[in-house]
C-alpha cells in the first residue's frame, strides 16, 4: 500500500525515562517512564508522510512543535518503537477509543470529542516482568486489536490494517 493512501495510525512510544512535557494549550505535565500510544489520522494528499515527520522529530531532526504529539515525541527519552496503521479508511476516534485511559486528558484531540488520544501501557506489567518491553508489546497488541476492530466495524473493505518499525520510512 502507498503511504500517499493515507488513513489513521497509532505510534507506540516508548519513553525511556520520566519526563516532563509541556503540550502546548494543555499545559505542562509529567509522564512516567513506559509505553504510551498516540493514534492520529493521515488523511489528505501527503498520507502517512505525517508519520514520517513524526519519526523526525523523534530522532530530533525536527524541531517544530504543531501537534501534542510532537512535545512528547521532542523529549530525548523518547523514541517510536513501531507504528500500527489502518490504510484507506479513518478510524482515528474509534481507535483511541478502544484503548486505555490517557494520562492527559485533551491530548490530541482538540479536534473531537474523544477524552485522548494519547494512552498508556500497564505500567505494573512492565515491573512485574521486569521489563519494559513488555509493557511496549502490549499496548502495541492492544493498537493492532483496536485497529482490526475499528476498520472491521467501519465495514471497509479495502482498508488494511500493518504494523511497521518505528524507524521505517
Amino acid at each position: 500500500m502507498s503511504d500517499a493512501a493515507g488513513g489513521s495510525y497509532t505510534l507506540v512510544v516508548d519513553l525511556a525515562s520520566d519526563a516532563t512535557v509541556t503540550a502546548g494549550a494543555l499545559g505542562e505535565h509529567r509522564l512516567p517512564a513506559g509505553a504510551y500510544a498516540y493514534t492520529g489520522s493521515a488523511l489528505g494528499a501527503g498520507g502517512f508522510s505525517r508519520v514520517d515527520r513524526h519519526r523526525r522529530t523523534a530522532r530530533g531532526e525536527h524541531d517544530v512543535r504543531h501537534w501534542h504529539v510532537d512535545y512528547l515525541l521532542g523529549h530525548p527519552a523518547a523514541r517510536i518503537d513501531r507504528v500500527v496503521r489502518s490504510v484507506g479508511v479513518d478510524v482515528e476516534c474509534p481507535v483511541a477509543e478502544r484503548l486505555p485511559a490517557g494520562p492527559i486528558g485533551g491530548f490530541g484531540a482538540s479536534d473531537c470529542d474523544c477524552p485522548s488520544h494519547l494512552a498508556a501501557g500497564d505500567a505494573s506489567e512492565a515491573e512485574e516482568s521486569g521489563r519494559e518491553r513488555a509493557a511496549l508489546d502490549a499496548l502495541a497488541e492492544q493498537a493492532l486489536a483496536a485497529h482490526e476492530a475499528a476498520v472491521a466495524a467501519a465495514d471497509a473493505p479495502d482498508a488494511a490494517v500493518e504494523v511497521v518499525a518505528g524507524d521505517d520510512a
